[in-house]
């Protein structure tokens, strides 16, 4: 028995050490591996972004772990059925992305970026503050709802909208296509928390820029392959849609030639709206691998039919 690590583009050096603490008497392995022999010993995988051919060459594999809150970058459909998926829950990571969020719609209210420019160019130009206080949420999962309730809190007038129909307390609730138009109707800010699914992929589109007001902003904090970015760009040019604050990108690190650097509308962070903590990361990867060690249920675990 053996936990692969295949978390591919970074160094994993403090997370092997941290799993190699919390498992003493397991065979912890990282790909790609001197022997590939021992990919018959893999039962549990801790994935990011590993390569599609690994996936046919575990005979023995009972479980996939996400390395992040999202299962995005695991190709389910080319999973057995018996395999189960788990992704991580950091309780912190919904207090950092409702801060987040908050704080750049404030900044994007009292103008602060406005006013970096003017003061770069030497111009004393007061104005008031932006008065909308109406956001949508798209996406009201565990993260949704951590955003809604911090912005409530805030004296925000919060809407949510997902696939599925909900009760939410203080919050006007939209579900389906049908209900996408009415949805986006008044919004001031738009912020997706939405899974990547085959059905949300390249969402945030030409249709939801005409279909939401002019002034609005969107807040993209999900995945940057929700977002049509060319779409987007035509948008703020024709000043169909007011501007955009963007913490993920389809293409990450964003290239240095991307229209989105340089663009007066748009505001970019480097995917940091919800950093997960090695250490809850760690804990709960070893824990789900002693439960499948024991046949017993795992933590945070998916449904692979939905994607989430």
């Amino acid at each position: 028995m053996a936990l692969l690590i295949c978390v591919t583009g970074r160094n994993n050096d403090k997370l092997i050490a941290k799993l190699t603490a919390l498992l003493p008497e397991q065979t912890i392995l990282e790909w790609p591996l001197d022997d590939p022999t021992q990919l018959e010993k893999v039962e549990f995988v801790l994935a990011w972004n590993a390569p599609q051919f690994l996936w046919e060459q575990l005979p023995n594999l009972k479980v996939v772990h996400s390395y992040g809150a999202g299962v995005d970058s695991i190709p389910i459909h080319l999973l057995p059925e018996h395999v189960e998926v788990a992704r991580i829950v950091d309780p912190n990571l919904a207090d950092d992305m409702a801060e987040y969020v908050l704080g750049h719609i404030l900044s994007h209210k009292l103008r602060v970026r406005e006013y970096q420019q003017n003061q770069t160019a030497q111009v004393w130009k007061p104005k008031r503050a932006n008065a909308g206080r109406t956001v949508g949420i798209m996406g009201m999962g565990q993260l949704g709802l951590a955003v809604a309730n911090k912005l409530i809190i805030n004296r925000f007038t919060v809407k949510g909208w997902s696939n599925s129909a909900k009760q939410l307390d203080n919050i006007a609730h939209f579900s389906g296509e049908t209900e996408l138009s009415a949805f986006l109707q008044d919004l001031d800010y738009l912020v997706c928390l939405l899974p990547l699914t085959e059905q949300t992929q390249g969402m945030l589109d030409a249709t939801i820029f005409a279909a939401a007001p002019s002034h609005c902003v969107l807040i993209n904090v999900a995945r940057g392959r929700h977002l049509n970015e060319a779409d987007l760009l035509s948008a703020l040019a024709n000043e169909s849609f007011g501007g955009a604050i963007l913490d993920v990108f389809e293409t990450e690190p964003l290239p240095i030639e991307h229209g989105f650097w340089l663009h007066p509308k748009i505001t970019i962070t480097p995917h940091v709206a919800a950093l997960t903590s090695l250490s809850t990361a760690a804990e709960q990867i070893a824990n789900n691998f002693i439960a499948m060690r024991n046949s017993q249920a795992l933590s945070h675990t998916v449904k692979k039919h939905q994607g989430y």
